[in-house]
């Protein structure tokens, strides 16, 4: 039961004022059913142990050092044909034989997963506890294949159409980023309409081939082949620096896709920034994927990926940009790409992405766009 002050005094600041009030009127229902659980599958704890919640097994967030590594200590759902009885569904791809320098992403699913133990569910600056508003469950990693892409695409299409059709958002934990034209194709095939693309990144990736082959350089060429995903509806966010291969641009420009530099946002504003970005990608469109290369920050917050290149965003900048992406509307799934845990330091880069995929969930929840109104209709 909630104690409720008459008055809060006035030295708060107005966002911590907000949270402050917000934390009161927050339910505990979940985190009372995930202790009961915990005290029946893990056992009672022993006779010394004074708070009787607290189990012999570790099972749920606490403690943090504790535990089976699943994407925020979410139960791991074996059996995939039920993943519709959750709101959320997180996968990994773990592949990077897109890579076309430095390899290591197919440890990203793990060191995500691994680093998010260090949160619990709940936002104090967005009010919210995702543990108390919907359901997420781990559905563990695509069967990729290392020596061929192809096959490869096929396995995370078949997966994520899997999960969208379940009526489930998908999470998708790359990977290079050459996942995002066969997650992309399993989300379109189930659109009646258009599906746009918010695409955050430093690099254009919109070149038809490198190295001969389909690579994580790629995918935003092959992604708008497809019938209903349209280049003048993929938005691509933080552009620039001197990785961005001349192919690429030249392919953006002749089909009209949109570009907004780092400077850009920064001196237009991040909200407004935002907005150009949401109004080109649900120009005409049925759904958007929010595509996110944690490479977009500047390289001194992600030396765990594969092209990392200074002048980036700032996180806080980054945040502030998602957290107005997934309040505006609902979104089709997320990917988080090019998280390369051999290359990182004390594990920020797997963290960055960690808050990236949770900003996004509290706003969607926070915005009342999860649960989703389209897993209704499915169910």
């Amino acid at each position: 039961m909630h104690w409720h002050p008459r008055k809060l005094h006035d030295d708060y600041g107005p966002e911590a004022r907000f949270a402050v009030e917000r934390e009161a009127d927050l339910p505990t229902t979940g985190w009372d059913r995930e202790v009961a659980r915990g005290l029946e599958l893990g056992l009672p704890g022993a006779d010394s142990i004074v708070d009787r919640r607290i189990p012999t097994f570790s099972r749920g967030e606490l403690p943090h050092f504790a535990g089976i590594n699943t994407f925020l200590k979410a139960p791991y759902v074996e059996d995939v044909r039920t993943c519709g009885d959750y709101d959320v569904a997180v996968l990994g791809a773990p592949f990077d034989g897109g890579t076309t320098y430095r390899p290591g992403t197919r440890f990203g699913p793990q060191g995500i997963r691994r680093i998010s133990a260090l949160y619990g569910p709940y936002s104090f600056e967005l009010g919210v506890d995702l543990r108390e508003s919907i359901t997420i469950a781990d559905l563990g990693d695509v069967f990729t294949i290392p020596a061929n892409i192809e096959k490869t695409f096929d396995q995370i299409s078949k997966a994520v159409s899997h999960v969208y059709a379940s009526g489930a958002f998908p999470v998708v934990l790359g990977g290079d980023h050459s996942i995002g034209y066969p997650t992309v194709r399993g989300v379109a095939e189930h659109l009646s309409g258009n599906l746009g693309i918010i695409h955050f990144d430093r690099h254009v990736d919109t070149q038809e081939s490198d190295l001969d082959e389909r690579m994580h350089t790629t995918p935003w060429f092959h992604a708008t082949d497809l019938p209903n995903v349209p280049p003048s509806n993929l938005v691509q966010i933080g552009i620039g620096g001197w990785q961005a291969p001349r192919p690429g641009v030249k392919v953006g420009r002749e089909r009209g896709t949109t570009i907004m530099t780092v400077t850009d946002c920064v001196e237009m504003g991040i909200e407004a920034a935002a907005e150009r970005a949401l109004e080109v990608a649900w120009r005409g469109a049925e759904a958007v994927w929010l595509s996110f290369d944690v490479d977009c920050l500047d390289a001194a917050f992600v030396p765990g990926t594969g092209w990392p290149e200074p002048g980036g965003f700032l996180p806080r900048e980054v945040l502030k940009f998602i957290q107005i992406i997934a309040d505006a509307a609902p979104l089709a799934g997320i990917e988080v790409v090019e998280c390369s845990p051999p290359y990182d330091n004390a594990e920020i880069t797997s963290l960055i992405a960690t808050r990236v995929i949770c900003d996004t969930l509290g706003c969607l929840v926070r915005s009342g766009h999860l649960p989703s109104k389209r897993k209704e209709a499915v169910s």
